[in-house]
């Protein structure tokens, strides 16, 4: 059975805690933006084992196989969580008991925020939706130094670049 500080340290490693803001699909006669909330791990194909071993921890989410087509990659496997109440009532209170120790602790109080405000439906409202936004747009900030055409990747002078 794998430890609360092995799973912590896993995350920290390897793990990212996401939202994805979705805009309505009007052909299904939907009005408002849609806010997805992931928690995911992704490990390289030869490590899905240890990624149901996560999920059995957790009891709570699903692995599966994401492939990878990048040269240099390898396939991966990742366990996520995308269920709300699972998010909130399972690895919220994990992750607030058993502190991060890397910069995605910052990842993780704006995920927090963007959760609970998506549970009170705040982004049915323009308001709401446009603070959601705001948090979202502080996540991942940390990348590291390396420019690889991405804006949101910081150069070690903290000023994004791109290509």
């Amino acid at each position: 059975m794998l430890s609360p500080d092995y799973i912590v340290g896993l995350t920290d490693g390897e793990g990212s805690f996401t939202a994805y803001i979705r805009p309505p699909k009007k052909e299904h006669g939907s009005k408002s933006y849609r806010i997805e909330c992931h928690y995911y791990i992704k490990l390289r194909d030869d490590d899905r084992l240890l990624l149901e071993n996560v999920k059995k921890f957790f009891r709570v989410g699903r692995v599966s196989f994401q492939r990878e087509n990048r040269p240099n990659h390898h396939h991966a496997y990742r366990f996520e969580v995308t269920n709300l109440n699972d998010l909130q009532s399972v690895i919220i209170p994990f992750f607030e008991k058993h502190k991060l120790q890397s910069k995605r602790i910052t990842d993780f109080e704006l995920f927090k925020k963007i959760l609970r405000a998506v549970l009170r439906k705040e982004h049915q409202n323009k308001d709401g939706l446009k603070e959601i936004q705001q948090w979202k747009s502080k996540m991942h900030k940390y990348l590291g130094s390396l420019n690889t055409g991405n804006p949101y990747v910081q150069s070690r002078y903290g000023k994004s670049r791109s290509r």
